[in-house]
């Protein structure tokens, strides 16, 4: 009987633990955010512009915006992921800096971004998403640029397969698709 509580008070102790050491990741990482510290500079933009970024960030190269091209996007480290959506029949694998480099990569200074999409259908989501999950700013789907017509050329994913939790109608509206635009609140 003392063996079996040890077992669940030991379980539990892992656990909390576990929660505590996420929960101090997140915090380090708002911290470098917070500070200002971005490990990428931000150029003028060489190509065309595919995201701008506006709102509380504190980097900008066009007035009060930071516009985006697709080479600044590429030049951030990149993440890839396969994962099962709801749109599609097939897993498919997605690539793309993490949102959370891009909004370091503009000083982002807000808890909430609204995320607009070529149609102006927007959607708003918590920073905190960015930094617990490994939300992609997807510039690829199968290895391959995103076209407007399918979902391009930019789309907010959350790797839905990583975590049960993700797999909610919660995530699934907050990935939006043809994303043009994030305004940092």
């Amino acid at each position: 009987m003392c063996t079996s509580n040890l077992l669940e008070v030991s379980e539990k102790t892992n656990s909390v633990l576990a929660s505590l050491h996420r929960k101090i990741g997140v915090l380090c990482v708002m911290a470098g955010m917070l500070t200002g510290a971005a490990a990428w500079a931000l150029d003028a933009p060489k190509g065309p512009v595919v995201l701008q970024v506006t709102g509380l960030i504190e980097a900008h190269n066009q007035g009060k915006v930071a516009a985006l091209d697709m080479k600044a996007l590429q030049a951030l480290p990149q993440k890839s992921f396969t994962t099962q959506t709801p749109w599609d029949q097939k897993p498919v694998t997605f690539s793309g800096p993490l949102l959370r480099d891009v909004l370091q990569l503009v000083k982002s200074k807000g808890q909430h971004i609204r995320a607009v999409a070529l149609n102006d259908y927007r959607v708003k989501l918590p920073v905190s998403d960015a930094l617990e999950h490994d939300v992609v700013v997807a510039v690829q789907m199968n290895g391959q640029a995103i076209p407007v017509r399918t979902k391009g050329p930019l789309f907010v994913i959350y790797p839905f397969d990583s975590k049960k939790e993700l797999q909610h109608k919660t995530y699934y509206e907050r990935s939006i698709w043809q994303l043009k635009a994030i305004e940092v609140e």
